[in-house]
């Protein structure tokens, strides 16, 4: 996702340099770009008015904050695009707001293909004022931009998205499942469905992948296994359980269990397809116990 959202801001003229924790990676992105490849994070943070983050966890986010913090002086912006709990954020909010610097918790939502055609939607926590100043470079990265409230509102927004993606992936795999085993021409099938009630963006991009059995990592399993982790935590505070979170951190452990963690999380198929073909295995045409 990180890279092309740096991309669009390097076509709008708004990026100055780049670090990455794999210096090579950095610097191939930087010559691409005609940019500044930083030795480290301080280095970025002190030539930069706004940073833009987009790192995997809590504790990847704690640890790039701490790295920034030598460059960072009042005034200054971090825009995290992570997927992180609103607690963690909350956090980094106020031990930023101590020296000066504005925080936002801006997670995004829409794939790698948003991310590419900056058609993300984006859900902004924090304060007014820092979400004014930073407006400009977010109308670069995605097409819905929403302020939702204080720090911490933006994570809790994007965990409300991560709840109904994960009913969404269970609904499509099993459906699409079906389908198969009725012997239905998926592409035809992907093409009419694509325009009717059940249809969603979910639908219309990986479904494809469930008829090609081929699952290129758009979203990783792990991520969302993350994502709902953190999801079940922050409904487990309003004393709540949530089925559909169960079920499919269920599914995902079971997944990472056989290797495939790193696949998109469309690759949920593969399970709901053994559905069918349990039952196909089980049966023996009778009706009575042998």
């Amino acid at each position: 996702m990180g890279a092309p959202m740096a991309r669009n801001l390097g076509r709008a003229g708004l990026l100055s340099g780049v670090w990455n924790r794999t210096a090579e990676k950095a610097a191939a992105f930087a010559a691409e770009l005609n940019c500044t490849a930083f030795a480290n994070p301080a280095a970025l943070a002190a030539a930069s008015d706004v940073v833009v983050l987009c790192v995997s966890a809590d504790a990847d986010l704690r640890a790039v904050i701490a790295s920034l913090e030598g460059g960072l002086a009042p005034g200054k912006i971090l825009i995290d695009c992570s997927t992180v709990s609103a607690a963690t954020a909350r956090e980094m909010h106020a031990q930023l707001c101590a020296i000066g610097v504005g925080f936002l918790d801006c997670p995004v939502s829409g794939g790698v293909e948003g991310a590419r055609l900056a058609t993300l939607a984006i859900m902004a926590g924090g304060d007014e004022d820092v979400f004014a100043r930073a407006l400009p470079i977010l109308e670069k990265l995605g097409r819905k931009i929403t302020h939702f409230g204080a720090s911490g509102a933006g994570q809790a927004a994007k965990a409300t998205n991560q709840i109904m993606c994960a009913g969404i992936i269970q609904a499509v795999g099993e459906a699409m499942a079906f389908a198969q085993a009725e012997g239905l021409p998926l592409d035809r099938l992907i093409e009419t469905l694509g325009q009717g009630a059940g249809s969603s963006w979910y639908f219309v991009n990986r479904a494809p992948f469930m008829a090609r059995m081929n699952f290129p990592a758009g979203f990783r399993v792990r991520l969302h296994e993350k994502d709902l982790r953190i999801c079940r935590d922050m409904a487990a505070a309003h004393g709540a359980r949530l089925p559909v979170v169960e079920a499919t951190l269920a599914a995902y452990a079971e997944l990472i269990r056989l290797g495939l963690g790193d696949e998109d999380i469309s690759t949920i198929y593969r399970l709901k397809t053994a559905l069918f073909s349990a039952q196909s295995a089980g049966s023996d045409g009778s009706s009575e116990p042998g």
